[in-house]
Protein backbone atom coordinates (compact mmCIF):
# COMPACT_ATOMS: atom_id res chain seq x y z
CA UNK A 1 0.00 0.00 0.00
CA UNK A 2 1.25 3.48 -0.82
CA UNK A 3 2.80 5.50 2.03
CA UNK A 4 1.09 8.59 0.65
CA UNK A 5 -2.38 9.48 2.00
CA UNK A 6 -5.31 7.79 0.31
CA UNK A 7 -6.56 11.25 -0.73
CA UNK A 8 -4.53 14.45 -0.76
CA UNK A 9 -5.77 17.86 -1.90
CA UNK A 10 -3.53 20.91 -1.77
CA UNK A 11 -4.53 24.49 -2.65
CA UNK A 12 -7.22 23.24 -5.02
CA UNK A 13 -9.16 25.81 -7.06
CA UNK A 14 -11.90 25.38 -9.62
CA UNK A 15 -13.45 28.46 -11.16
CA UNK A 16 -16.28 28.57 -13.67
CA UNK A 17 -15.98 32.11 -14.98
CA UNK A 18 -16.59 34.32 -11.93
CA UNK A 19 -18.00 31.42 -9.89
CA UNK A 20 -15.47 30.13 -7.35
CA UNK A 21 -16.80 26.58 -6.97
CA UNK A 22 -13.64 25.40 -5.17
CA UNK A 23 -11.58 28.18 -3.65
CA UNK A 24 -8.24 26.96 -2.29
CA UNK A 25 -8.99 23.86 -0.21
CA UNK A 26 -6.42 21.51 1.30
CA UNK A 27 -6.92 18.25 3.21
CA UNK A 28 -5.62 14.70 3.57
CA UNK A 29 -7.47 11.45 4.27
CA UNK A 30 -5.49 8.46 5.56
CA UNK A 31 -5.89 4.92 4.28
CA UNK A 32 -8.68 2.85 5.79
CA UNK A 33 -10.72 5.77 7.12
CA UNK A 34 -14.22 7.05 6.41
CA UNK A 35 -14.51 10.82 5.89
CA UNK A 36 -17.78 12.70 5.55
CA UNK A 37 -17.93 15.71 3.26
CA UNK A 38 -20.49 18.24 4.49
CA UNK A 39 -21.75 21.45 2.94
CA UNK A 40 -24.80 23.27 1.63
CA UNK A 41 -25.84 22.96 -2.00
CA UNK A 42 -23.32 24.83 -4.13
CA UNK A 43 -20.57 24.66 -1.50
CA UNK A 44 -18.17 22.82 -3.82
CA UNK A 45 -18.59 19.20 -2.72
CA UNK A 46 -19.50 17.62 -6.06
CA UNK A 47 -16.91 19.65 -7.97
CA UNK A 48 -14.18 18.51 -5.57
CA UNK A 49 -15.31 14.90 -5.89
CA UNK A 50 -15.44 15.07 -9.67
CA UNK A 51 -11.87 16.38 -9.73
CA UNK A 52 -10.76 13.52 -7.46
CA UNK A 53 -12.54 11.07 -9.76
CA UNK A 54 -10.62 12.56 -12.76
CA UNK A 55 -13.86 13.77 -14.34
CA UNK A 56 -13.01 17.48 -14.13
CA UNK A 57 -9.85 19.59 -14.22
CA UNK A 58 -8.80 22.03 -11.48
CA UNK A 59 -8.08 25.61 -12.35
CA UNK A 60 -5.08 25.37 -10.06
CA UNK A 61 -3.74 23.12 -7.31
CA UNK A 62 -3.01 19.45 -6.73
CA UNK A 63 -5.26 16.44 -6.15
CA UNK A 64 -3.82 12.96 -5.58
CA UNK A 65 -5.15 9.46 -4.99
CA UNK A 66 -2.60 7.22 -3.20
CA UNK A 67 0.14 9.61 -4.27
CA UNK A 68 -0.90 9.66 -7.95
CA UNK A 69 -1.82 12.99 -9.53
CA UNK A 70 -5.38 12.82 -10.87
CA UNK A 71 -4.65 15.21 -13.75
CA UNK A 72 -1.35 13.76 -14.96
CA UNK A 73 -2.24 10.07 -14.54
CA UNK A 74 -6.04 9.71 -14.73
CA UNK A 75 -6.01 6.10 -15.97
CA UNK A 76 -3.94 4.97 -12.99
CA UNK A 77 -6.23 6.86 -10.63
CA UNK A 78 -9.33 5.22 -12.12
CA UNK A 79 -7.90 1.79 -11.31
CA UNK A 80 -7.69 2.83 -7.66
CA UNK A 81 -11.08 4.49 -7.15
CA UNK A 82 -14.70 3.50 -7.17
CA UNK A 83 -16.91 6.42 -8.19
CA UNK A 84 -20.53 6.52 -7.01
CA UNK A 85 -22.17 9.73 -8.34
CA UNK A 86 -25.44 11.19 -7.12
CA UNK A 87 -27.03 10.30 -10.47
CA UNK A 88 -25.89 7.68 -12.95
CA UNK A 89 -27.14 6.24 -16.21
CA UNK A 90 -28.44 2.77 -16.84
CA UNK A 91 -29.88 1.04 -19.87
CA UNK A 92 -33.32 -0.06 -20.97
CA UNK A 93 -33.91 -3.79 -21.41
CA UNK A 94 -30.68 -4.65 -19.54
CA UNK A 95 -31.04 -6.76 -16.40
CA UNK A 96 -29.07 -6.21 -13.22
CA UNK A 97 -26.88 -9.21 -14.02
CA UNK A 98 -26.28 -8.03 -17.58
CA UNK A 99 -25.48 -4.53 -16.35
CA UNK A 100 -22.79 -5.68 -13.93
CA UNK A 101 -21.44 -8.22 -16.42
CA UNK A 102 -21.11 -5.45 -19.02
CA UNK A 103 -19.05 -3.30 -16.65
CA UNK A 104 -16.97 -6.26 -15.52
CA UNK A 105 -16.00 -6.78 -19.17
CA UNK A 106 -15.19 -3.07 -19.44
CA UNK A 107 -12.89 -3.42 -16.42
CA UNK A 108 -11.02 -6.21 -18.18
CA UNK A 109 -12.41 -9.30 -16.47
CA UNK A 110 -12.75 -12.40 -18.65
CA UNK A 111 -14.17 -15.89 -18.46
CA UNK A 112 -14.50 -17.57 -15.09
CA UNK A 113 -12.82 -14.69 -13.29
CA UNK A 114 -15.48 -12.28 -14.59
CA UNK A 115 -18.37 -14.52 -13.52
CA UNK A 116 -16.82 -15.02 -10.09
CA UNK A 117 -16.28 -11.31 -9.56
CA UNK A 118 -19.82 -10.39 -10.62
CA UNK A 119 -21.18 -13.08 -8.28
CA UNK A 120 -19.13 -11.75 -5.35
CA UNK A 121 -20.30 -8.19 -5.87
CA UNK A 122 -23.94 -9.22 -6.25
CA UNK A 123 -23.75 -11.24 -3.04
CA UNK A 124 -22.19 -8.35 -1.13
CA UNK A 125 -24.77 -5.81 -2.31
CA UNK A 126 -27.68 -8.28 -2.00
CA UNK A 127 -28.51 -8.04 -5.71
CA UNK A 128 -28.81 -11.76 -6.46
CA UNK A 129 -32.62 -11.75 -5.94
CA UNK A 130 -32.76 -8.88 -8.47
CA UNK A 131 -30.53 -10.49 -11.10
CA UNK A 132 -33.30 -10.73 -13.73
CA UNK A 133 -34.92 -7.35 -12.99
CA UNK A 134 -34.42 -4.59 -15.56
CA UNK A 135 -31.82 -2.14 -14.28
CA UNK A 136 -33.95 0.91 -15.12
CA UNK A 137 -37.00 -0.42 -13.25
CA UNK A 138 -35.57 -0.58 -9.74
CA UNK A 139 -36.50 1.37 -6.64
CA UNK A 140 -34.17 4.12 -5.44
CA UNK A 141 -32.61 1.88 -2.81
CA UNK A 142 -32.08 -0.98 -5.25
CA UNK A 143 -30.62 1.43 -7.80
CA UNK A 144 -28.12 2.72 -5.25
CA UNK A 145 -27.04 -0.84 -4.44
CA UNK A 146 -26.54 -1.43 -8.16
CA UNK A 147 -24.44 1.73 -8.45
CA UNK A 148 -22.35 0.63 -5.47
CA UNK A 149 -21.92 -2.80 -7.03
CA UNK A 150 -20.65 -1.23 -10.25
CA UNK A 151 -18.18 0.91 -8.26
CA UNK A 152 -16.84 -2.17 -6.44
CA UNK A 153 -16.33 -4.45 -9.42
CA UNK A 154 -12.61 -3.74 -9.81
CA UNK A 155 -11.98 -3.87 -6.03
CA UNK A 156 -10.88 -0.21 -5.63
CA UNK A 157 -8.81 1.05 -2.70
CA UNK A 158 -10.74 4.33 -2.46
CA UNK A 159 -14.50 4.88 -2.75
CA UNK A 160 -15.82 8.36 -3.61
CA UNK A 161 -19.56 8.55 -2.93
CA UNK A 162 -21.60 11.64 -3.75
CA UNK A 163 -24.90 11.76 -1.80
CA UNK A 164 -25.46 7.98 -1.85
CA UNK A 165 -28.28 8.19 0.72
CA UNK A 166 -30.27 10.94 -1.03
CA UNK A 167 -33.88 9.92 -1.54
CA UNK A 168 -33.58 6.58 0.25
CA UNK A 169 -36.24 5.34 2.64
CA UNK A 170 -35.17 4.51 6.23
CA UNK A 171 -34.70 0.79 5.51
CA UNK A 172 -32.53 1.47 2.47
CA UNK A 173 -30.43 3.99 4.44
CA UNK A 174 -29.79 1.41 7.14
CA UNK A 175 -28.75 -1.14 4.51
CA UNK A 176 -26.41 1.34 2.82
CA UNK A 177 -24.89 2.34 6.16
CA UNK A 178 -24.23 -1.32 6.95
CA UNK A 179 -22.48 -1.85 3.61
CA UNK A 180 -20.27 1.20 4.19
CA UNK A 181 -19.30 -0.07 7.63
CA UNK A 182 -18.34 -3.46 6.20
CA UNK A 183 -16.25 -1.83 3.47
CA UNK A 184 -14.47 0.29 6.09
CA UNK A 185 -13.72 -2.82 8.13
CA UNK A 186 -12.17 -4.35 5.01
CA UNK A 187 -9.75 -1.42 4.84
CA UNK A 188 -11.35 0.66 2.09
CA UNK A 189 -10.95 4.42 2.26
CA UNK A 190 -14.34 6.07 1.84
CA UNK A 191 -14.99 9.73 1.02
CA UNK A 192 -18.72 10.34 1.27
CA UNK A 193 -20.92 13.41 1.00
CA UNK A 194 -24.40 13.59 2.49
CA UNK A 195 -27.00 15.99 3.83
CA UNK A 196 -27.97 13.47 6.53
CA UNK A 197 -25.41 14.64 9.07
CA UNK A 198 -26.56 12.37 11.90
CA UNK A 199 -25.81 9.29 9.82
CA UNK A 200 -22.43 10.66 8.76
CA UNK A 201 -21.56 11.11 12.43
CA UNK A 202 -22.26 7.43 13.06
CA UNK A 203 -20.29 6.18 10.04
CA UNK A 204 -17.35 8.54 9.72
CA UNK A 205 -13.98 8.81 11.44
CA UNK A 206 -13.77 12.48 10.47
CA UNK A 207 -15.89 15.22 8.92
CA UNK A 208 -14.94 17.93 6.44
CA UNK A 209 -17.17 21.01 6.46
CA UNK A 210 -16.98 23.11 3.30
CA UNK A 211 -18.60 26.48 2.68
CA UNK A 212 -18.20 28.81 -0.28
CA UNK A 213 -15.62 26.48 -1.80
CA UNK A 214 -13.40 26.50 1.32
CA UNK A 215 -12.79 24.03 4.16
CA UNK A 216 -14.08 25.46 7.45
CA UNK A 217 -13.66 22.39 9.69
CA UNK A 218 -11.84 19.05 9.58
CA UNK A 219 -12.19 16.86 12.65
CA UNK A 220 -14.16 14.12 14.38
CA UNK A 221 -17.89 14.25 15.01
CA UNK A 222 -17.66 13.86 18.79
CA UNK A 223 -15.63 17.06 19.17
CA UNK A 224 -18.33 19.00 17.35
CA UNK A 225 -21.16 17.45 19.37
CA UNK A 226 -19.44 18.06 22.70
CA UNK A 227 -18.69 21.70 21.88
CA UNK A 228 -20.56 24.63 23.31
CA UNK A 229 -22.68 26.87 21.13
CA UNK A 230 -21.17 29.92 19.47
CA UNK A 231 -21.97 32.17 22.46
CA UNK A 232 -20.31 29.80 24.94
CA UNK A 233 -23.45 28.31 26.49
CA UNK A 234 -24.30 24.83 27.78
CA UNK A 235 -27.57 23.13 26.86
CA UNK A 236 -29.66 21.09 29.30
CA UNK A 237 -32.88 19.11 29.05
CA UNK A 238 -34.82 19.58 32.30
CA UNK A 239 -37.82 17.42 33.24
CA UNK A 240 -40.11 18.27 36.14
CA UNK A 241 -42.97 16.87 38.20
CA UNK A 242 -46.21 18.76 37.57
CA UNK A 243 -46.67 21.69 35.21
CA UNK A 244 -43.80 21.75 32.64
CA UNK A 245 -44.37 25.51 32.28
CA UNK A 246 -42.56 25.89 35.60
CA UNK A 247 -39.22 25.62 33.78
CA UNK A 248 -40.04 28.48 31.40
CA UNK A 249 -41.45 30.64 34.21
CA UNK A 250 -38.31 30.20 36.32
CA UNK A 251 -36.00 31.06 33.42
CA UNK A 252 -37.82 34.33 32.76
CA UNK A 253 -37.01 35.75 36.19
CA UNK A 254 -33.46 34.41 36.58
CA UNK A 255 -30.26 35.76 34.99
CA UNK A 256 -27.74 33.82 32.90
CA UNK A 257 -30.26 31.20 31.79
CA UNK A 258 -32.46 31.09 28.70
CA UNK A 259 -35.51 28.95 27.97
CA UNK A 260 -35.17 27.53 24.44
CA UNK A 261 -38.15 25.24 23.86
CA UNK A 262 -40.86 23.29 25.62
CA UNK A 263 -40.69 19.55 26.07
CA UNK A 264 -43.46 17.15 27.12
CA UNK A 265 -42.31 17.06 30.76
CA UNK A 266 -40.25 20.22 31.00
CA UNK A 267 -38.04 22.19 28.68
CA UNK A 268 -34.72 22.76 27.03
CA UNK A 269 -32.61 25.52 28.55
CA UNK A 270 -29.30 27.25 27.86
CA UNK A 271 -27.04 28.23 30.74
CA UNK A 272 -24.64 31.06 29.87
CA UNK A 273 -21.41 29.39 30.99
CA UNK A 274 -18.86 26.78 30.01
CA UNK A 275 -17.96 26.06 33.65
CA UNK A 276 -19.70 22.90 34.96
CA UNK A 277 -19.55 24.25 38.54
CA UNK A 278 -21.49 27.37 37.58
CA UNK A 279 -24.03 25.29 35.65
CA UNK A 280 -24.49 23.14 38.76
CA UNK A 281 -25.17 26.29 40.81
CA UNK A 282 -27.93 27.35 38.39
CA UNK A 283 -29.58 23.92 38.54
CA UNK A 284 -29.31 23.83 42.34
CA UNK A 285 -30.91 27.28 42.53
CA UNK A 286 -33.77 26.03 40.38
CA UNK A 287 -34.42 23.19 42.86
CA UNK A 288 -34.12 25.56 45.83
CA UNK A 289 -36.72 27.86 44.29
CA UNK A 290 -39.25 25.04 44.27
CA UNK A 291 -39.05 23.70 40.69
CA UNK A 292 -39.63 19.96 41.13
CA UNK A 293 -36.89 18.57 38.89
CA UNK A 294 -37.11 14.82 38.32
CA UNK A 295 -34.34 14.56 35.75
CA UNK A 296 -31.88 16.70 33.83
CA UNK A 297 -28.98 15.99 31.49
CA UNK A 298 -26.54 17.96 29.42
CA UNK A 299 -27.35 17.73 25.73
CA UNK A 300 -24.91 17.05 22.96
CA UNK A 301 -25.28 19.29 19.96
CA UNK A 302 -26.47 17.44 16.92
CA UNK A 303 -24.33 17.81 13.82
CA UNK A 304 -26.93 19.95 12.06
CA UNK A 305 -26.72 22.49 14.90
CA UNK A 306 -22.92 22.34 14.80
CA UNK A 307 -22.87 22.98 11.06
CA UNK A 308 -25.29 25.91 11.28
CA UNK A 309 -23.31 27.31 14.21
CA UNK A 310 -20.12 27.04 12.15
CA UNK A 311 -21.70 28.98 9.27
CA UNK A 312 -22.88 31.64 11.70
CA UNK A 313 -19.36 32.04 13.08
CA UNK A 314 -18.06 32.47 9.54
CA UNK A 315 -20.65 35.16 8.80
CA UNK A 316 -19.60 37.01 11.97
CA UNK A 317 -15.92 36.76 11.03
CA UNK A 318 -15.05 34.54 14.00
CA UNK A 319 -13.47 31.79 11.86
CA UNK A 320 -10.28 32.53 9.96
CA UNK A 321 -10.39 31.04 6.48
CA UNK A 322 -7.38 30.55 4.22
CA UNK A 323 -6.87 33.51 1.94
CA UNK A 324 -7.76 33.06 -1.69
CA UNK A 325 -5.65 34.35 -4.58
CA UNK A 326 -5.23 38.11 -4.79
CA UNK A 327 -7.84 39.86 -6.84
CA UNK A 328 -5.33 41.07 -9.41
CA UNK A 329 -3.62 37.68 -9.71
CA UNK A 330 -4.30 35.91 -12.98
CA UNK A 331 -4.79 32.18 -12.46
CA UNK A 332 -2.93 30.08 -15.02
CA UNK A 333 -5.11 28.45 -17.62
CA UNK A 334 -5.04 24.67 -17.52
CA UNK A 335 -4.77 22.79 -20.79
CA UNK A 336 -6.18 19.24 -20.57
CA UNK A 337 -3.95 16.53 -22.02
CA UNK A 338 -4.68 15.54 -25.60
CA UNK A 339 -6.64 12.36 -26.19
CA UNK A 340 -4.47 9.94 -28.20
CA UNK A 341 -5.72 8.78 -31.58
Amino acid sequence: MSEAPAIKVHNLYRYFGQLKAVNGISFEIPHGSVCGFVGANGAGKTTTMRILASLDYPTMGVAEICGINVVHHPEEVRRLIGWMPDHFGNYEHMTVLEYLDFYARAFGYHGKERKTRVQEVMEFTDLIPLADRFSNKLSKGMTQRLCLGRALLHDPQVLIMDEPAAGLDPKARVELKHLIRVLAQEGKTIFISSHILSELGEMCDSLLFVNGGRIVHHGDAETLKQGTDSAGGMLYDVQVLGDPQAVADWCVINPHVEFLESRKAGGRIRIETTDPARAAEVLARMVKDGVKITEFHKEQRNLEDAFIDMLGRIDRGEVALPAGPKQQQQLPAFTPPEIPN
